[in-house]
Formats: structure tokens, sequence, C-alpha cells
């Protein structure tokens, strides 16, 4: 294996860990010593250096080398383009209004959250759109190097939701219990038809400027 990939291992590694560590087991003590804001504050340093080790360590490989499949195919393009534009959505609408899964949201506001919109989908649009951000990459360009960031962010994001969870439940009790009847983990398609068309629109125009600003992807791949 070459040092460069072994690297990027190691950052993910030290990415996803750290933030399972500080977000689970070291969360408690940490708080009680730092207060809440200071903890948000050291959470985010380490965050920011960890993921800023994995891009350097992700860029130092470069472009090329082999792949595990042919991404090139129109089939596997459209699936990721729809993966993508879906993300981009989810993503959107997790930022409008309360997302009960943030921090130091009141168990009162969890409490009068409606399963509506993107969260008629899941009660982590954030975490699923970052998954499928992550899919549809790895199926468009399954190269080592994106396998492994791809990798990496699914599983901080899927596991990371579901841990999630248990520490929103035990912190807030009934609160997230009943947010949890009333919500899914995994996504349901039929709950995108409560998603606001305006929402939609929203979603399309932002997927299609980050798209084209990644050229080739998304419809400019046959457009242009």
């Amino acid at each position: 294996m070459q040092p460069e990939l072994t690297a990027l291992i190691a950052a993910s590694i030290a990415f996803v860990g750290s933030h399972f560590l500080l977000s689970h087991p070291f969360r408690a003590p940490l708080v009680a010593r730092l207060g809440e804001r200071g903890f948000l504050g050291v959470y985010s340093l380490v965050s920011l250096a960890c993921f800023g080790w994995m891009v350097a360590a992700f860029r130092a490989i470069g472009q090329g080398g082999d792949v595990l499949w042919d991404g090139g195919g129109p089939v596997l393009w459209g699936i990721a383009s729809l993966l993508t534009l879906l993300a981009m959505v989810l993503l959107l609408g997790s930022l409008l209004g309360v997302n009960p899964a943030l921090p130091l949201v009141s168990a009162r506001l969890v409490s009068a959250s409606k399963a509506s919109g993107v969260y008629a989908v899941t009660r982590h649009p954030m975490m699923w759109a970052l998954a499928l951000w992550a899919l549809a990459h790895g199926l468009v360009s399954p190269s080592p190097r994106v396998l492994v960031l791809g990798a990496a962010i699914g599983v901080l994001a899927l596991l990371g939701a579901h841990l999630q969870d248990r520490k929103k439940a035990a912190l807030l009790g009934e609160a997230w219990t009943g947010w949890q009847a009333r919500t899914r983990y995994w996504p349901r398609l039929a709950g995108l038809g409560a998603i606001p068309l305006l929402l939609w629109l929203a979603g399309v125009v932002a997927w299609l400027a980050a798209t084209r600003a990644h050229l080739p992807a998304g419809v400019w791949r046959w457009l242009g």
C-alpha cells in the first residue's frame, strides 16, 4: 500500500474516531470541566484539524490510478446525479427551522417539532445527505482515495446518527423518544412528497450550481 493512501486511512480514522470519542465517552467529563460552549469549541478545533489532515492526505494522492470498476457509464452517473440532488434537498431542508438533532436544542422545541418536510423522510436529513453524497461519488469515481474518504464520511454520518439517537434519548428523555416515534432513521421514500415544492426548486438550483462548478457532473455531463 502506498504511503499516501496509508496516511489518508490514518487521517480518516482520526477524523471519525475523534468525533465518536468527543461526542460520547469524553463529552460528559469535558462539558463538566469546560462548560457546553467550551466543549463545543474544543470539539470544533479537533474536528477541523482532523478534517484538514484528511483533505491534505486526499490531495497528496492525486488523481488517476486504479479504479475498482468503470464508473463512467450513463447508468451509474444517472443514479449518482439523483442521489446528489436528493442529498442537496435534504441538506437544505435540515438547515431550515429547528433541526432537533443539532446541539443545544431544548426538549421543549423537540417536543413541538413536526415530522414534516425533510423530516417526513428521515429524522437525520443532514446525516443522510452526507451519506448519499459519499455513495454517489464512490459509484462514479471508485478509486481507493475516493472510497476511503467516502467510507469515512458514510460511517461518521450513519453510525453517528444512530449513536446520536441514543445520546439524545438519554439527554432529553420523552421529548426525544416521542420524536423517534414520529420519525424514522432509515429514509422513507413516501415522505418525499411531503417536501415543499419551493424546497425542491431551491434544491435543484443549488444542485445545478454545485454540479456546474464540479464539471463534469450531474446533467452538465450531458449538456456540456
